[in-house]
């Protein structure tokens, strides 16, 4: 991919940097990791009107594209807007498993990237869950060993990483493959390029034995592959326009929607004033985001790769709800996906009422809205 856009270039588009955390995929997985529940929560403020559930399970990574969530529980921008509803977070690893949290009645809210996004909806034929707002923009880039691959044509015969089979960045990679003129089996990866399914939580140790020769990876992990020796070769932003395509969704149970849509709206509140934050406070909003993700894990992330990592995710209330459907159609193309319906995946009603009085433009479903 190409070079990390700097700040001041996200500042021009509107966008805001993320915060790098755990090296985890942002498509397919397994089950949630752990529950914060933050036991402490306010009281409805007094005169104020309290919303109409006790409580909002709200699922996230803790993943550098999850970067609103992050910071918004953090530091508390999202409950206060709840007026004494209480938040239960929910850390999830990876997609699948928040999707069935969510078709499930455990979850309320999530945020998700695209693919398993465009999945659940397909496979509930539309019934279970709604995109209501972006978060995420940008964040993946192709990091190689230099010594191996020096040039993206050097990239045939090799042996490259993206995290599961038929996740966001499998299938943007196999995309860019077949517009090289490549072939590539989507099931098995073999091909003019072999692409390896590695969890990114391996991908740094298989980089580092020379198991594979590079990997087209979101923030964090391509970072570490470059404190690690890698060299970035590509930018995926660089093959969009304006460099934003959709990294992160915030979805919705429809029915969680029908009965609480005051709950759900103060929540979309509450990540536009994140974002509002992180833009304004990126030094603070860096230091949040470590001390959620050490929170959550354990751990924080190193400054070599923490600093390099921050510029190249944008966070974002847009949707891109155009770049959702491009990526659908690479996996149609990939063979990965039968043509999807998408009619009706968006619902962004609460958000740009929510938008409209913080006196933002609105954003657009890209037509794909619920009628």
């Amino acid at each position: 991919m190409s070079a990390a856009r700097s700040l001041t270039a996200l500042r021009a588009v509107a966008l805001t940097a993320a915060l790098p955390l755990l090296l985890t995929a942002c498509g397919y997985g397994s089950e949630a990791e752990k529950t914060a529940d933050k036991d402490a929560q306010p009281a409805a403020a007094d005169g104020a009107k309290k919303l109409s559930a006790s409580e909002v399970r709200i699922g996230y990574f803790p993943n550098l594209t999850h970067a609103t969530a992050l910071v918004g529980l953090q530091e508390g921008l999202i409950e206060k807007e709840l007026n004494g509803t209480k938040v239960k977070p929910q850390s999830f690893n990876a997609g699948p498993s928040e999707i069935e949290a969510l078709n499930g009645g455990s979850l309320d809210i999530g945020f998700i990237g695209p693919s398993p996004s465009i999945n659940g909806y397909v496979k509930s034929k539309g019934s279970n869950l709604r995109i209501i707002s972006g978060s995420a923009s940008g964040g993946v880039k192709l990091v190689v060993n230099p010594d191996k691959i020096k040039t993206l044509d050097d990239l045939k015969g090799k042996k490259i990483a993206t995290p599961q089979k038929g996740n966001t960045q499998d299938v943007a990679f196999l995309n860019w493959i077949s517009e090289k003129g490549w072939s590539v089996d989507p099931e098995s990866g073999k091909g003019d390029v072999s692409v390896v399914r590695t969890d990114n939580k391996v991908t740094p140790d298989a980089f580092k034995q020379g198991s594979i020769d590079g990997a087209w990876v979101p923030e964090p992990t391509a970072s570490k592959l470059v404190s690690d020796g890698g060299s970035v070769l590509l930018d995926e932003g660089s093959l969009w326009p304006e460099n934003k395509f959709v990294i992160t969704n915030i979805i919705v149970s429809q029915k969680f929607l029908k009965e609480h849509a005051d709950v759900v709206e103060a929540v979309l509140r509450g990540t536009v004033k994140t974002n509002e934050w992180i833009h304004a406070n990126q030094d603070k909003a860096k230091a949040s985001a470590n001390a959620k993700l050490k929170a959550d894990t354990g751990k924080e992330l190193e400054p070599k790769v923490i600093d390099p990592a921050w510029p190249s995710i944008a966070v974002t209330d847009d949707p891109l709800a155009s770049t959702l459907k491009k990526q659908s159609d690479w996996a149609v193309k990939a063979k990965l996906i039968e043509q999807p319906e998408l009619a009706g995946i968006y619902d962004l009603t609460l958000l740009n009422k929510v938008l409209k009085a913080a006196g933002k433009p609105e954003v657009s479903d890209a037509g794909l809205g619920a009628k």
